[in-house]
C-alpha cells in the first residue's frame, strides 16, 4: 500500500470509529462523481476493507448530469473500479436538462444537490445497499457551517452520520477529518482517473465565494477549516 494511502487511512478510520459509521456486513453505496474527493473516498474505503474488523462490501454509483444532452464517458472510472473488484453503476439522468434548460435556475446548486441525493438514494436501495457514503471533507464542513451562518443565520452543518428514515438508509461521510489539500495531493500522486466536472455552474457558486473567504481569513487566523470542525465537535453540533 502506498505511503500516501496509509496517511489517508488514519483519519478515515478515526472518523469511521468515532461515529460508528460501518457495521459488520454493511453494503455501502459510494457516490462517485469522478471528482477527486469521491475517488479518494472509494480508494480509502477499499483500503480500509483490507484490515477493518467489520467486513463490508462496496458498490460505486455514478450519476451522469448528461450536460448538453450528451452522456459522459466514464470508461476510465469503470476500469479503475474493476481493478479493485468493485461494481460500478452509472445512472444517466436529465438533471442538466431540467435545471439549466427547463427551469433555467439562477442558483442551481441547492436544487441539483437535492435531486442528486434523491436519485442516489433510490439507486442505493435498488442495489441492495444499507448505507450511502459521500465524499464531503473537512473544508466542506467548515464552508457549510459558515455559509449557513452568513446566509441563513443558523449554526448548523451536515452530520458525519445520519439515518434517512424515508429510505431506510444510513448516510456517512468518512472524509470529514481530511483537509481538501491532502485529498488533492493524494489524488495526483495516486494518478486517479479524475473526470473534470461538466457542470456549467462549477466554480461560480456561493460555496466558491465562501471557500475563498475562508482561505483569506485563514491567512490571518491560521487554518480555520480545522478550527471550525473542532468547534463543531466541542459543541456536538449537528451530531458532531
Amino acid at each position: 500500500m502506498p505511503d500516501i494511502m496509509k496517511e489517508l487511512l488514519a483519519p478515515v478510520r478515526a472518523a469511521v470509529q468515532r461515529y460508528d459509521m460501518i457495521q459488520e456486513g454493511d453494503h455501502i453505496a459510494v457516490g462517485v462523481s469522478g471528482g477527486k474527493d469521491s475517488l479518494i473516498l472509494l480508494a480509502a474505503l477499499q483500503g480500509l476493507r483490507r484490515f477493518y474488523p467489520r467486513p463490508f462490501t462496496l458498490t460505486a454509483i455514478t450519476l451522469d448530469l448528461c450536460t448538453d444532452g450528451a452522456e459522459t464517458d466514464y470508461q476510465p472510472l469503470t476500469q479503475w473500479c474493476a481493478s479493485m473488484d468493485i461494481p460500478h453503476m452509472i445512472r444517466r439522468t436529465r438533471l442538466w436538462e431540467i435545471i439549466f434548460r427547463e427551469r433555467k435556475e439562477a442558483n442551481p446548486c441547492s436544487l441539483c444537490a437535492r435531486m442528486r441525493r434523491g436519485i442516489l438514494h433510490r439507486e442505493a436501495v435498488a442495489a441492495g445497499c444499507c448505507t450511502v457514503a459521500l465524499g464531503h471533507h473537512q473544508n466542506d464542513a467548515a464552508e457549510t457551517l459558515l455559509m449557513n451562518l452568513l446566509e441563513g443565520g443558523s449554526l448548523s452543518c451536515f452530520s458525519p452520520k445520519a439515518y434517512l428514515s424515508n429510505r431506510g438508509l444510513w448516510m456517512i461521510r468518512p472524509l470529514i477529518f481530511l483537509p481538501e489539500a491532502q485529498i488533492a495531493a493524494a489524488a495526483r500522486q495516486l494518478h486517479l482517473p479524475v473526470i473534470p466536472s461538466s457542470c456549467p455552474a462549477d466554480g461560480h457558486t456561493r460555496r466558491q465565494d465562501i471557500k475563498e473567504l475562508l482561505a483569506h481569513l485563514s491567512g490571518e487566523y491560521g487554518p480555520l477549516d480545522a478550527k471550525m470542525v473542532s468547534a463543531l465537535q466541542k459543541a456536538e453540533l449537528s451530531g458532531w
